[in-house]
């Protein structure tokens, strides 16, 4: 499940197959079962696989959280 969120709102929340980002010392993806992780966003995009679409996403810089399959995404403003 992945949740993207700023402090107003949430961008999005559902579950997804794999999701890629650009984190502040490279780019990563996370699939399923994927290790605890958490780690800084730089200025990039999310892209992320639904099962039948891909999405993306343009992000300025936030933070990311993996764990127990779940993915949270805090994006600054």
């Amino acid at each position: 499940k992945l949740t993207i969120a700023t402090p107003d709102q949430v961008l999005f929340e559902n579950n997804v197959c794999k999701a890629a980002f650009q984190g502040t010392k490279g780019h990563f993806e996370v699939l399923k079962d994927h290790a605890p992780l958490v780690s800084t966003l730089q200025k990039g995009t999310i892209t992320y696989h639904d099962g039948t679409q891909s999405h993306t996403l343009t992000t300025e810089a936030g933070i990311i959280e993996v764990i127990d399959n779940q993915i949270t995404v805090l994006l600054a403003e």
